[in-house]
Protein backbone atom coordinates (compact mmCIF):
# COMPACT_ATOMS: atom_id res chain seq x y z
CA UNK A 1 0.00 0.00 0.00
CA UNK A 2 2.86 2.69 0.87
CA UNK A 3 6.01 0.55 -0.81
CA UNK A 4 7.79 3.88 -1.46
CA UNK A 5 6.55 5.77 1.19
CA UNK A 6 9.63 6.56 4.27
CA UNK A 7 6.62 8.21 7.10
CA UNK A 8 3.47 7.76 8.04
CA UNK A 9 0.94 10.04 9.82
CA UNK A 10 -0.27 7.62 12.63
CA UNK A 11 -3.78 8.97 13.95
CA UNK A 12 -4.62 7.45 17.78
CA UNK A 13 -7.55 9.18 19.48
CA UNK A 14 -7.67 10.41 23.12
CA UNK A 15 -10.20 9.66 25.75
CA UNK A 16 -12.25 12.27 24.57
CA UNK A 17 -12.24 11.06 20.82
CA UNK A 18 -10.20 14.02 19.54
CA UNK A 19 -7.43 12.79 16.78
CA UNK A 20 -3.93 12.92 17.34
CA UNK A 21 -1.54 12.77 14.00
CA UNK A 22 2.00 11.86 14.49
CA UNK A 23 5.05 11.13 11.96
CA UNK A 24 6.55 7.85 12.32
CA UNK A 25 8.70 5.28 10.58
CA UNK A 26 7.26 2.06 9.61
CA UNK A 27 7.72 -1.27 7.55
CA UNK A 28 5.53 -3.87 6.35
CA UNK A 29 5.85 -7.42 6.81
CA UNK A 30 3.62 -9.90 5.63
CA UNK A 31 0.66 -7.24 5.19
CA UNK A 32 0.96 -5.76 8.48
CA UNK A 33 2.37 -2.59 8.89
CA UNK A 34 5.04 -2.10 12.22
CA UNK A 35 6.33 0.91 13.68
CA UNK A 36 7.84 1.30 17.33
CA UNK A 37 8.10 3.96 20.03
CA UNK A 38 8.57 5.18 23.52
CA UNK A 39 7.12 3.01 25.56
CA UNK A 40 5.36 5.55 27.84
CA UNK A 41 5.09 7.54 24.88
CA UNK A 42 1.35 8.95 24.94
CA UNK A 43 0.27 7.10 21.80
CA UNK A 44 1.25 4.08 22.95
CA UNK A 45 -0.91 4.74 26.63
CA UNK A 46 -3.89 5.62 23.69
CA UNK A 47 -3.41 2.61 21.60
CA UNK A 48 -3.68 0.89 24.78
CA UNK A 49 -6.82 2.03 25.47
CA UNK A 50 -8.21 2.39 22.02
CA UNK A 51 -7.11 -0.02 18.94
CA UNK A 52 -8.62 2.52 16.62
CA UNK A 53 -6.39 4.28 13.89
CA UNK A 54 -5.89 5.68 11.12
CA UNK A 55 -2.64 6.43 8.89
CA UNK A 56 -1.73 8.75 5.95
CA UNK A 57 1.75 8.91 3.69
CA UNK A 58 3.66 11.51 5.02
CA UNK A 59 6.68 13.75 4.94
CA UNK A 60 8.96 13.99 7.97
CA UNK A 61 7.10 16.88 9.76
CA UNK A 62 3.81 15.04 9.51
CA UNK A 63 2.30 16.79 6.31
CA UNK A 64 -0.01 14.45 4.96
CA UNK A 65 0.74 13.53 0.93
CA UNK A 66 -2.08 10.42 0.70
CA UNK A 67 -5.66 9.63 1.72
CA UNK A 68 -6.25 8.58 5.21
CA UNK A 69 -6.92 4.50 5.41
CA UNK A 70 -9.00 3.25 8.92
CA UNK A 71 -7.45 0.36 10.86
CA UNK A 72 -6.43 -1.11 14.11
CA UNK A 73 -3.41 -1.31 16.51
CA UNK A 74 -2.04 -3.45 19.23
CA UNK A 75 1.03 -3.53 20.89
CA UNK A 76 3.38 -6.14 20.60
CA UNK A 77 6.07 -5.90 22.43
CA UNK A 78 6.16 -9.06 24.04
CA UNK A 79 6.62 -10.95 20.87
CA UNK A 80 10.02 -11.13 20.83
CA UNK A 81 10.47 -12.86 17.71
CA UNK A 82 7.67 -10.51 15.70
CA UNK A 83 10.13 -7.67 17.36
CA UNK A 84 13.18 -9.43 15.56
CA UNK A 85 11.33 -9.81 12.49
CA UNK A 86 9.97 -6.20 12.38
CA UNK A 87 13.42 -4.82 13.28
CA UNK A 88 14.84 -6.64 10.31
CA UNK A 89 12.10 -4.87 7.90
CA UNK A 90 13.18 -2.04 9.07
CA UNK A 91 16.74 -2.59 8.31
CA UNK A 92 16.03 -3.33 4.81
CA UNK A 93 14.19 -0.98 4.38
CA UNK A 94 15.58 2.62 6.48
CA UNK A 95 19.38 0.98 6.19
CA UNK A 96 21.97 2.83 8.39
CA UNK A 97 19.55 5.66 9.31
CA UNK A 98 17.80 2.78 11.47
CA UNK A 99 21.58 1.56 12.89
CA UNK A 100 22.44 5.07 13.71
CA UNK A 101 18.98 5.63 15.77
CA UNK A 102 19.27 2.53 17.29
CA UNK A 103 23.24 2.90 17.97
CA UNK A 104 21.79 6.43 19.44
CA UNK A 105 18.72 4.92 21.46
CA UNK A 106 20.97 2.17 23.02
CA UNK A 107 23.52 4.80 24.29
CA UNK A 108 20.88 6.91 25.55
CA UNK A 109 19.12 3.77 27.61
CA UNK A 110 15.92 4.33 25.18
CA UNK A 111 16.26 0.84 23.16
CA UNK A 112 15.27 -1.32 25.42
CA UNK A 113 12.01 0.99 26.32
CA UNK A 114 10.53 1.01 23.08
CA UNK A 115 7.10 -0.48 22.42
CA UNK A 116 6.81 -1.81 18.91
CA UNK A 117 2.79 -1.23 17.36
CA UNK A 118 1.48 -3.78 14.92
CA UNK A 119 -0.83 -1.62 12.57
CA UNK A 120 -3.51 -3.20 10.34
CA UNK A 121 -5.25 -1.41 7.34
Amino acid sequence: MWDRERYISLVTYKRSGEAVETPVWFAELEGRYYAFSEGDAFKVKRLRRNPAVKAAPCRVLGTVTGEWVAGSGRIVTDDKRLVQRAEQAFAAKYGWQIRLFDALSKLGGKYPKRAWLELTF
